[in-house]
């Protein structure tokens, strides 16, 4: 498989100063995020050094801290492997014997329901490794999760980035998370379709961007070539819908939501102009029967020339387990200019009130443990196959494809996850990308989604 080598020192730089867009304080929307930092319209405010982290290291455990913990974890990438997690529950508890954990593994398709269901029967976890838009703008809102405020001390604040800080907290100043590491979803391509069709002439490889023009023209290629399956607005549920909310706000410059992450705007020219171009795009197709990680699968067999769910964890995960044959290009999604504002992913953990004290204490000692431990923390990140919220050093040195996606950290737009009404909101993407494949005017659909979202962000 072609990589493109980074140097370390290039890692290092996007690691420390990139951070353009995770939601926060001067937000600039480019397919509303779903990740980091606030940045100015131009995407060009990154931090120019890197804060040094100066947390002490966890302290060994005594009995006094002794208490029985559930930690249910989304499939952060390895975080969702048992052998994985054990191995560092088996650091932790090296260090504190007497906290005994016990993991439960979520996934997307069922992993909320499951959660909703031990709310129901109070019998929430103690933890759970997810992002802001469920710790922060779902639980934490409706008053479920422990105030973290005492692990955000002025180290960790000193050390975070500070749209990842902006990210975790609530629009009342409530942090509802602590974060370990980060990511910049993007799309790809099956390289050897798009080389067959003679289509990488509208690209470039290098760089890994492309203009909404030749995004057209690339797609146009590979279908003339006889690939009828180009690629797939999928729509079967929430899974993957960072995806096609990226997509359809590059192409013309859309927002999902005002700066201020206060009300969506899902409706602009620009999007509606987007989506009617999708809908008469020869190779895309609108597909009520597949959400995310069934086009991932579609596009790893073949099926399709192109994902728009992706990531270097996908990547990573499905070359492990031989899911690829053809050389996988990642990209970023197309725009105009070819400047793409990409949606990015926070993950982080956050603590259920059950009003038991002892594991709340418990529970703090182990999120300290995995984010902040000097020798934890970067096997912590390095299981999720993200990078860390902080300057840990490169802690991908040697990682060729590791390295190939940090090129996009410095793309990445407003996170605005965070808005109210996210649960519903979602729900309600994707139902009205069911309607317009269905055959619905997209201005209508388009007009009743942001209706029913902002009605649910003002509850």
């Amino acid at each position: 498989m072609k990589k493109r080598k980074i140097t370390a020192l290039l890692m290092s730089l996007v690691m420390v100063c990139s951070l353009t867009a995770c939601g926060g304080k001067d937000t600039t929307t480019t397919q509303p995020e779903p990740a980091p930092a606030p940045a100015p319209a131009d995407n060009a405010a990154t931090q120019d050094t890197a804060k040094q982290d100066t947390a002490e290291p966890a302290a060994s455990g005594d009995a006094a801290q002794a208490a029985d913990i559930t930690l249910w974890t989304y499939p952060v990438g390895s975080w969702g492997d048992a052998a994985t997690v054990d191995d560092m529950i088996a650091n932790f508890n090296a260090a504190y014997p007497d906290i005994h954990v016990t993991v439960e593994y979520l996934d997307y398709t069922n992993g909320d329901d499951q959660i909703n269901t031990a709310i129901e029967g109070n019998q929430a976890p103690d933890i759970v490794l997810e992002g802001p838009e469920r710790l922060v703008a779902n639980w934490g809102a409706r008053g479920l999760m422990v105030d973290l405020a005492d692990l955000w001390t002025d180290d960790a604040k000193a050390a975070i980035y500070d749209s990842v800080e902006n990210a975790c907290k609530s629009s009342d100043g409530v942090f509802y998370e602590y974060p370990l590491c980060m990511t910049a979803h993007t799309m790809a391509i099956n390289r050897d379709i798009f080389e067959a069709a003679g289509a990488l002439q509208y690209l470039d490889e290098e760089k890994g961007t492309w203009t909404t023009e030749n995004f057209q023209k690339a797609v146009q290629a590979v279908y003339d070539n006889g690939q009828q399956n180009v690629g797939a607005v999928y729509c079967s549920g929430q899974g993957g819908d960072q995806g096609t909310r990226a997509l359809i706000n590059n192409l013309y410059g859309g927002t999902f939501t005002n700066p201020e992450h206060t009300e969506y705007t899902a409706n602009s020219p620009e999007n509606i102009k987007a989506l009617e171009l999708l809908k008469s795009m020869d190779g895309i197709n609108f597909d009520a029967s597949i959400a995310g990680g069934d086009e991932v699968n579609m596009f790893c067999n073949g099926t399709f020339a192109m994902a728009f769910c992706w990531n270097a964890t996908q990547e990573k995960n499905n070359q492990e387990q031989g899911n690829i044959n053809f050389d996988v290009l990642p990209m970023a999604f197309p725009s105009e200019n070819g400047e793409p504002q990409l949606c990015g992913g926070i993950w982080g953990f956050g603590i259920f009130d059950n009003g038991d004290a002892a594991k709340i204490a418990a529970s703090k000692t182990f999120i300290d443990f995995m984010a902040n431990d000097p020798t934890q923390a970067p096997l912590s990140v390095q299981a999720s196959n993200f990078w860390p919220v902080k300057d840990l050093g490169n802690i991908y040195d040697g990682d060729d494809l590791m390295s190939e996606y940090a090129k996009f950290i410095p793309y990445m737009g407003d996170y605005y996850q965070v808005v109210g009404g996210w649960a519903e909101a979602r729900t309600a993407w994707w139902n009205m990308l069911q309607q317009i494949g269905s055959g619905t005017d997209v201005s209508t659909a388009v007009e009743e989604f942001v209706t029913t979202a902002n009605t649910a962000a003002a509850k």
